[in-house]
C-alpha cells in the first residue's frame, strides 16, 4: 500500500505540473553541498528554482533562488547547480517557467550525501540500474509487433523502489534512421523521449547517472566513424545532469561517480571506439589509451569497498556474437593483467545492451573471480536465450540469465570493513527473478588460496 501511495503521489505532482514544464525536473548528481537539477521548459524566457531546508518553515527568512535563461538551441533546457548546502540535509524546491509558479502542487524534494567520513560506517543505500529503454513510435519504427512494451509498469515499479541512485548505463534511448541520418534530427529523438510521463517520477526521486551504449549515441554498433558524434555528444552532456563528463585531453561521456562509499566509472565505449572488424592490434579502440589511463589514476586512487567499471557494453564476455570488449583483446587483456600487477581490490563490471540480464564470473590465477552484471532491457525485446551461445557460456553463473524485461538493484550495507553487495534482478510487476550477494572481502587478494 505504501509503495502504491507513493506512485500516485508522484504521477499527481507531474500530471499538476505537465503544463509548465515539458520534462523533469530531474535530480541529477547529488554531492556532499551541492546538487545539479534539469528542467525543460516548453517555451523560451528563462526558468528558476527556490530551494530550502526541508526543516525550516516559511516564515523564516530561509528561501535560496536562482534563474537562468533557457537553451533555446537544444530544446529550452538548462542544468541548475545548487551550491551551499549542508551534507545529509533534506531539501525542497519549485520550480518557475518565467515567473510563472506551480499550482497545488507538493514541493520537490531531494536530499544530500551524508559526510561519514571519519566519523561513523558508511550509510546503507541502493542503487538502481538498468539499459535499453525503447519507446515506441509506429510510423518510424519497424513494421511488426512493437519493439518497446511495459513502460508505465516498468517505471512505476522503479519509482516505487527505496533507494537513492538510477544508473542509466546505455541505449537509454534509441535514434532511428530517421534521426541520425542528418544531425540536426537527432535532437527531436531525445525530447519526445525524455518528455515521457511514466519517466518523470523516476527522474525526480533518484539522483540520476548516465553512460551510453550505441543507440543514444547513433547508429546500430557505431562509434567514431559516426559523422555527427559531436553532436551526439553535446545533445547527451546537456540532457544528463553527471558531475562531469570526460577529460580536457579526452572527449567523451565517461565520468566518475562517488556515492557514500563506492565508486562508479561510467565508461564511454562509443566516442572513440574503432569498429568491430577493424584488425586487431595497437590501432585498434574500444576505450582508447587517454580514457584507459584516466581509469587506471582514478582505480589506483580509490579507497572504494566495491569499484565498479560501468560500460554500455559487455566487458568480460569471450563466448558471443555481439559487440563486446572481447574484440578488442589487445586493448582489454592488458588491462586485466594491469589490475592483477597492481593488486587492485574491489572490481566489478556492470553493463547493459545484451536484451538480457546475466551475471558473469572470470577466474583468475591467483587473483580474485571478476564478476560483471549485465542489466537488459527495461522495455525493449528481449531475444532467445539460445542466441549466442549464453548458456553453454563458460563463465556463467549458473542460473542468472533471465529473458524477460527487468532491472537491478544493488543495495550496499555493512560496516566499513566488511561491506556487502547485494543483487536484486527484478520484473516489471516486482517479481523478483534472482537475488546474489557478494562480500567485499571476496574481492581482495587475502582471499586468494596459493
Amino acid at each position: 500500500m505504501k509503495k502504491l501511495i507513493l506512485i500516485l503521489t508522484l504521477l499527481l505532482n507531474f500530471n499538476s505540473f505537465a503544463k509548465n514544464l515539458a520534462a523533469g525536473p530531474m535530480l541529477g548528481h547529488v554531492a556532499l553541498r551541492g546538487a545539479n537539477i534539469w528542467v525543460q521548459s516548453p517555451e523560451a524566457g528563462n526558468v528558476s528554482i527556490t530551494y530550502w531546508r526541508a526543516e525550516l518553515t516559511k516564515t523564516q527568512n530561509n528561501r535560496n533562488k536562482l534563474k537562468a535563461e533557457v537553451n533555446t538551441e537544444l530544446g529550452n533546457i538548462h542544468t541548475f547547480q545548487l551550491t551551499n548546502l549542508e551534507p545529509g540535509t533534506t531539501y525542497h524546491y519549485t520550480i518557475q517557467v518565467n515567473g510563472k509558479k506551480e499550482k497545488n502542487h507538493t514541493p520537490y524534494q531531494f536530499t544530500t550525501q551524508t559526510l561519514w567520513q571519519w566519523r561513523t560506517d558508511p550509510p546503507d543505500f541502493s542503487v538502481m540500474a538498468g539499459s535499453c529503454n525503447f519507446i515506441n513510435e509506429s510510423i518510424y519504427d519497424r513494421p511488426g509487433t512493437p519493439y518497446g512494451s511495459g513502460h508505465e509498469a516498468m517505471f512505476n515499479q522503479i519509482a516505487s523502489e527505496d533507494a537513492e541512485v538510477m544508473l542509466w548505463i546505455g541505449d537509454n534511448w534509441y535514434y532511428r534512421e530517421v534521426d541520425f541520418d542528418a544531425e540536426q534530427n537527432l535532437l527531436s529523438r531525445v525530447m519526445r523521449d525524455r518528455s515521457q510521463p511514466y519517466l518523470q517520477p523516476v527522474y525526480q526521486k533518484f539522483a540520476n547517472y548516465a553512460t551510453w551504449d550505441d543507440h543514444d549515441f547513433g547508429p546500430n554498433n557505431s562509434g567514431s566513424e559516426f559523422a555527427f558524434k559531436e553532436q551526439a555528444l553535446n545533445i547527451f552532456k546537456n540532457y544528463w545532469a553527471n558531475p562531469n563528463y570526460g577529460m580536457p585531453e579526452q572527449a567523451g561521456v565517461f565520468s566518475k561517480v562517488s556515492y557514500n562509499d563506492i565508486d562508479f566509472f561510467m565508461m564511454d565505449n562509443r566516442y572513440n571506439k574503432s569498429h568491430e572488424n577493424f584488425p586487431d592490434g595497437p590501432d585498434k579502440v574500444f576505450y582508447g589509451q587517454k580514457q584507459l589511463t584516466w581509469l587506471k589514476n582514478n582505480l589506483l586512487a580509490s579507497y572504494a569497498p566495491f569499484k565498479i567499471i560501468v560500460g554500455g557494453g559487455q566487458m568480460l564476455n569471450n563466448h558471443h556474437d555481439y559487440e563486446g570488449w572481447d574484440k578488442y583483446r589487445f586493448e582489454r587483456d592488458p588491462f586485466i593483467q594491469w589490475l592483477d600487477n597492481n593488486k587492485i581490490e574491489g572490481v566489478m563490471f556492470l553493463s547493459g545492451d545484451k536484451h538480457h540480464t546475466e551475471m558473469l564470473r572470470a577466474d583468475r590465477p591467483g587473483a580474485y573471480p571478476l564478476y560483471e552484471m549485465t542489466c537488459s532491457p527495461l522495455t525493449a525485446g528481449t531475444h532467445s536465450s539460445k542466441s549466442g551461445g549464453d548458456l553453454d557460456n563458460p563463465r556463467l553463473v549458473a542460473g542468472s540469465l533471465v529473458n524477460n524485461n527487468n532491472y537491478c538493484k544493488f543495495s550496499f550495507s555493512g560496516p566499513r570493513t566488511d561491506r556487502r553487495l547485494k543483487i536484486d534482478v527484478i520484473g516489471h510487476e516486482g517479481k523478483k527473478y534472482w537475488t546474489k550477494q557478494i562480500k567485499s572481502s571476496v574481492l581482495s587478494y587475502s582471499q586468494v588460496k596459493e
